[in-house]
């Protein structure tokens, strides 16, 4: 019998309660004395966890949402950093939400050497690099989301450890499933496009016209074409709205993951804003065109501060390039169409690309959450079984 383990977790908003509950998970296996104490949402209580306070107070984006609510973002971040500090944790883990999470690890570590692990790996290869130099003082251990992260970490002094994506464990629909999706919306055999315009009201009033014109075009080369469009909790009504003068489009609205899975699984093809979603579709093996638009003052911030020549992810963790990607003043009907076009005549161009993401996001070993578990215990010094 290993000694107990107190861990103190703390996620601010729903895609750090999936990756808390995994790591929980993983922990309770392989060190089953393990402790829980900290802040997350339903995922990470149904593995154990009394959350100090709701996590929805925490899921705040933008400036112009953060400022108002900021004098209770500090309190409970206080709040937070005065519960770990009492509850003399062995470890303090933070999962993404830097703006929050880091601070809550600065303001610890001022105070007391409580080893701190930050979970998801700022995107400093992108832009903004003194950002690991920034969190070394305070963060002793990085896991990494992505294979290419822990360089960029170990030389700003902290130890990283890359654990896989969390797509990699992510259940892909069956060819039971998939056709009955197609049964059920009465899609036949017709060749399918997944249309993703993002899961954000701004997003999806920014890219929807532009999307819609790139569809009319497309449409009318392929009449046979049928689309799909899975809509995010809260945007029904914009994206009725909003798609009224596309050609005909069926509106997955709140799908259940069984349903979501199910399209991304049957489509032949999709386009989709940039994001972790075309890490989704690399594990459905679904090819893709990805375009995003922005502000043209953003666009020029943006540009400028870029640090790679891509933000897709399958082309960041492959290499290749393989995905068309359409960005900024690049984000046009036309070209759109041209290159949905080609991925639609060529299907299987781009299953190279998708295979070699998927394996090394780490698909084929343990899963993420296990991983990530294992690294916290030898950080600790302690080994779990296996």
């Amino acid at each position: 019998m290993g000694r107990a383990v107190k861990v103190f977790v703390v996620a601010g908003e729903p895609s750090g309660d999936r990756l808390g509950a995994a790591l929980m998970g993983g922990l309770a296996e392989l060190w089953p004395q393990v402790r829980f104490h900290g802040v997350g949402g339903a995922l990470m209580e149904a593995a154990g966890l009394t959350s100090l306070f709701p996590m929805q107070e925490l899921s705040v984006m933008g400036i112009t949402e953060v400022l108002p609510r900021y004098p209770a973002l500090r309190r409970r971040m206080v709040q937070t950093a005065e519960a770990v500090l009492a509850g003399s944790p062995d470890v303090l883990i933070t999962i993404d939400s830097p703006d929050f999470c880091l601070r809550v690890a600065e303001r610890v570590r001022r105070r007391a050497r409580i080893r701190t692990v930050h979970y998801v790996a700022p995107s400093v290869w992108a832009w903004r690099p003194g950002r690991a130099a920034r969190m070394a003082p305070h963060v002793e251990q990085v896991l990494a989301l992505l294979p290419f992260e822990p360089p960029y970490m170990e030389a700003a002094g902290m130890r990283c450890d890359f654990v896989g994506h969390p797509v990699v464990s992510e259940r892909q629909a069956d060819a039971v499933e998939i056709a009955s999706f197609r049964n059920a919306h009465d899609l036949g055999d017709a060749p399918l496009l997944l249309v993703l315009p993002g899961s954000r009201r701004s997003e999806l009033n920014r890219l929807a016209p532009i999307f819609g014109a790139a569809l009319r075009d497309l449409s009318a080369r392929r009449p046979d074409l049928r689309l799909v469009l899975p809509v995010a909790p809260g945007l029904e009504a914009a994206a009725r709205t909003l798609t009224a003068d596309w050609p005909p489009t069926l509106l997955l609205e709140r799908p259940a993951p069984q349903a979501k899975a199910a399209a991304f699984g049957a489509a032949d093809a999709a386009l989709a804003a940039s994001g972790t979603v075309s890490l989704e579709l690399a594990a459905a093996g679904t090819p893709m065109v990805v375009a995003y638009d922005m502000s043209w003052i953003s666009w020029q911030v943006m540009s400028r501060m870029a640090l790679i020549d891509t933000v897709t992810l399958v082309n960041l963790v492959d290499g290749s390039r393989a995905v068309p990607e359409f960005l900024g003043p690049a984000c046009r009907p036309g070209p759109i169409a041209d290159a949905l076009h080609g991925v639609l005549g060529a299907p299987d161009a781009q299953a190279p690309a998708l295979e070699r993401t998927m394996a090394a996001l780490g698909r084929d070993g343990a899963r993420p959450g296990v991983r990530a578990a294992r690294a916290v215990l030898e950080g600790l010094n302690l080994a779990g079984p296996g």
